[in-house]
């Protein structure tokens, strides 16, 4: 049943998040005072995500380290360079909204990023080791990719962010390998299909709690929100964009392309609401949370598109054939 209930909710992933930040913002008042809760569900999603992971990646990631390299550039050197530059054509002076577009961008990768890498073909190996590595450096290269970026302008407590950070993705990442080391992989066929479902709805209370905290400005739809929202799209449509050109040139089967582009292309937006609305002005958090209307919808545009530029590849090479 929990399988089932999982493969349903795989399907509607695109709106889940969406939906959830809408509902957040309704019920905001009834919800807000447990937004306490969102650190500890959160880690419970990364321990869940975790049990199928295992050592042997990171180690087959030292081994192979290009892909990893290439997109670790990407996540933390050219997208937060590239939404600084954004951030002050469009709002100029406004360094809170440039703060969450650069934050938005300098979280790790996205964990689902592994639902939509084997949906269309993509190299798992070089996903899940990118996923592992990405999410243990996280607390030095986060903090220090904002820092660096934009510098003193605004208050930022760095050791928070590296506890937050530990305590939500690291610890409950290393956990569950772990576990799923000591098991023999056994947890992983176990329990990993049962706390699936379970992880997807913690992802829609994360999503939801969020949108709740920053409701005050999502309320009501300004002119300025509308330019956030416009400018939060773009960013994420030319993150996956880039990924898969760099892809395309650097490396030219499929499989690593697709790994680079969901990788590349996609953040753990939940780590960076929570991230935000933890650590930052609640107006920091709006680039994000709105970013999350866009994440699980962008993927899917993206997937088709890949596809059928690789379906239009192999019939062209069929006739030339």
């Amino acid at each position: 049943m929990l399988q089932s209930i999982n493969k349903q909710l795989e399907k509607i992933m695109p709106l889940i998040t969406p939906a959830s930040v809408v509902l957040g913002v309704l019920v905001s008042a009834y919800i807000k005072d447990y937004s306490f809760l969102i650190p500890w569900i959160f880690a419970f999603m990364t321990f869940s995500g975790s049990l199928g992971s295992n050592f042997g990646s990171l180690k087959d990631a030292f081994m192979h380290p290009l892909p990893i390299v290439i997109t670790l550039l990407i996540l933390h050197v050219v997208m937060p360079l590239w939404a600084w530059s954004i951030g002050h054509i469009v709002f100029s002076e406004d360094i809170f909204t440039i703060t969450g577009l650069i934050l938005g961008m300098a979280i790790p990768t996205g964990i689902t990023s592994m639902i939509w890498v084997s949906i269309y073909k993509g190299n798992i190996p070089i996903t899940l080791s990118l996923i592992l590595v990405d999410t243990l450096l996280s607390p030095i290269l986060v903090p220090f990719t904002i820092s660096l970026i934009v510098g003193q302008k605004i208050e930022m407590d760095v050791s928070s962010i590296m506890t937050g950070l530990l305590g939500m993705i690291v610890i409950p990442s290393l956990l569950g390998m772990l576990i799923n080391h000591l098991t023999k992989g056994k947890v992983k066929e176990v329990w990993s299909p049962r706390l699936a479902p379970f992880s997807k709805i913690g992802i829609g209370a994360v999503v939801m709690l969020n949108g709740a905290v920053v409701a005050p400005h999502l309320r009501n739809i300004s002119l300025e929100l509308v330019i956030i929202a416009i400018a939060v799209f773009f960013i994420a449509i030319t993150g996956y964009f880039f990924s898969f050109i760099i892809g395309k040139i650097i490396f030219k089967n499929k499989e690593t392309v697709v790994a680079l582009t969901f990788t590349g292309g996609m953040r753990n937006i939940s780590a960076g609401a929570v991230i935000a609305t933890s650590y930052f002005p609640a107006a920091v958090a709006v680039p994000v949370v709105v970013g999350m209307l866009f994440q699980q919808v962008l993927a899917s545009l993206s997937g088709y598109l890949i596809d059928r530029h690789y379906h239009r590849h192999e019939s062209k090479t069929q006739l030339t054939a």
